[in-house]
């Protein structure tokens, strides 16, 4: 069975304070309908104790996502099914672009892992466990089409609204996510708003892509496009810390 593992945009993003070394937001993302990376389960050739990941990755095995995921269960069940079988991934999802394509990986192998060998998980501990991952994998979790997120990642609250269909754009520039936040926490941390957050948090997203500016609706537009001047001049709104423009097309 292929497991869909859906890319998502920040229809918003406000950073609203700072907890040690993580900054905590206030955000809306919603699910990419027609982008997503396929996840399947393939039976090995020959039995083997190596964990098997097929696809087209920028990073070692023991940094990707859907690795560390699988080493987070430490289930035997878990151990003895990988063992004979392989994970196969088709990625469509651009990496370093802000879609969240790491973490949704992540989520789609804790997912089908959970369901395919009868573990039990409910979802909010499959959460938890994916949150020691990266922040945005919850919302890949709990797979709602829209959800407010905040804190670091860890508090994903559905919003009930229509799914919107977006046209993405992804320049061919790998934004560093960690300068981005550094760049917003040393120039423009001073203009946090929470008010203005919590009311953005209470619109649908057809109203806030109709009626603000990209640059207001994600605070970090402005450091991505002091660290990376190539990225002007490219329309639409930002997703996370980018490179991805999206513009809506139509409802869902």
């Amino acid at each position: 069975m292929i497991e869909l593992a859906h890319a998502k945009v920040n229809i918003f993003l406000k950073i609203v304070g700072k907890r040690g070394s993580y900054h905590e937001i206030v955000s809306r993302f919603m699910k990419v309908s027609d982008l997503y990376d396929e996840i399947e389960f393939v039976k090995k050739d020959n039995k083997s104790d190596e964990f098997e990941l097929v696809g087209e990755f920028g990073c070692k095995l023991e940094q990707n996502s859907i690795y560390k995921a699988y080493k987070l269960l430490d289930d035997k069940k878990v151990i003895e099914f990988f063992k004979e079988h392989k994970v196969v991934v088709t990625k469509n999802i651009p990496e370093f672009a802000g879609l969240g394509g790491g973490s949704s990986d992540a989520a789609a192998f804790l997912r089908a892992t959970n369901r395919e060998l009868d573990l039990g998980i409910d979802l909010d501990s499959l959460a938890t466990i994916g949150a020691k991952i990266g922040a945005d994998v919850p919302f890949f979790i709990y797979d709602y089409n829209s959800a407010n997120v905040r804190g670091i990642g860890e508090v994903v609250e559905e919003f009930d609204e229509e799914l919107l269909v977006f046209e993405t754009l992804t320049p061919k520039i790998k934004c560093d996510t960690a300068k981005v936040y550094s760049k917003f926490r040393d120039d423009y941390f001073k203009s946090i708003d929470l008010d203005f957050a919590e009311k953005l948090s209470k619109l649908k997203s057809s109203h806030l892509l109709k009626n603000y500016s990209a640059t207001t609706l994600n605070d970090l537009l402005a450091p991505s496009l002091d660290l990376y001047p190539n990225l002007v001049g490219y329309e639409g709104f930002f997703s996370g810390s980018g490179s991805t423009f999206f513009k809506r097309i139509s409802d869902g």
